[in-house]
């Protein structure tokens, strides 16, 4: 990998992973998880909006055939996604969240194999039961001392599942656009049910802490627009491989961020979980599938 494109991938990787503390900021600060994830996407659309028109920019509209199904993964990847993140995030350490989160292969790796028919290596299937185990173990960190698994696990688990969904059903997409239009796309579809939110937003703005409100501000600038446009330079400079290669370290960050800003660490037994769940992902993606240029493409649009 080339300087440019590890300098724009080590920024992304570090914005997405401070993602899940900035969450907890917000919700401790005032915001209810609702009005959180509609002012983020709001934010994130009216900047996707002017990208879009900003002269120069080579921008597509979706085709006719292809809007259902961008309707549809922007309504899981994005939509589900984030209520199952930021409502699990009430119960939720944002370390834990993050590494939870980083499962989403190990389910898109399952989606491939028994929806879409693809063939999976044996070290795919000892991926699988490594990731399996590695998330077993985190959600039994979060319980407490009545060995009560949080709803909020379920949640995060939830989005990890959505996200899936939308890495194995956008390969078709990725072959006729960009992956950052995928990103627009995917961004206004997704905010269009957060909505429902919108009764009391103002109000929540209003009564929030200032850093609540900066954090509200930071991951609908940050993450959710500055952080795709540093991925595409990234993807554009060096080899997609090595590029999404570094998304295993991005629940290193967010549990690092967490711990610096909120003094908030997860339990030994989440994060021993999430060292196990992570190995298991990195022998799905690297040694795991028959097809290796195809699983690596298909990790081209993340959210965060």
């Amino acid at each position: 990998m080339n300087t440019k494109a590890f300098i724009m991938a080590s920024i992304t990787v570090i914005i997405w992973g401070s993602t899940f503390a900035a969450i907890r900021i917000g919700l401790q600060g005032g915001y209810s998880s609702g009005h959180l994830i509609l002012s983020r996407y709001l934010i994130a659309s009216v900047l996707f909006a002017i990208y879009a028109l900003w002269p120069g920019v080579k921008f597509r509209l979706p085709k006719k055939e292809d809007l259902l199904r961008v309707l549809v993964l922007g309504w899981v990847g994005i939509s589900i996604y984030h209520i199952g993140v930021t409502f699990g995030e009430q119960t939720v350490s944002a370390g834990t969240a993050g590494m939870l989160v980083s499962s989403a292969p190990i389910f898109t790796a399952l989606i491939s194999v028994f929806i879409l028919k693809e063939r999976m290596g044996l070290f795919g299937w000892i991926g699988l039961a490594l990731g399996f185990v590695g998330i077993a173990i985190i959600t039994l960190g979060t319980a407490g001392p009545s060995f009560q698994i949080s709803k909020g696990a379920f949640l995060v688990l939830m989005s990890a599942v959505a996200t899936s969904v939308l890495f194995a059903y956008q390969k078709p997409l990725l072959r006729r656009y960009t992956s950052m239009e995928l990103t627009v796309y995917f961004t206004w579809a997704g905010t269009l049910p957060f909505f429902i939110f919108f009764p009391g937003l103002l109000e929540d703005i209003q009564h929030a802490t200032m850093e609540a409100n900066i954090s509200a501000l930071y991951i609908g600038i940050f993450p959710t627009a500055i952080g795709y446009v540093t991925w595409a330079i990234a993807l554009g400079a060096g080899k997609a491989g090595a590029v999404t290669s570094m998304l295993y370290i991005e629940p290193v960050f967010a549990v690092l961020v967490a711990g610096i800003l909120l003094q908030e660490w997860p339990t030994m037994l989440s994060i021993n979980g999430g060292v196990i769940a992570i190995a298991g992902v990195i022998v799905v993606n690297l040694l795991g599938s028959k097809n290796q240029s195809t699983a690596k493409k298909d990790h081209k649009v993340e959210i965060t």
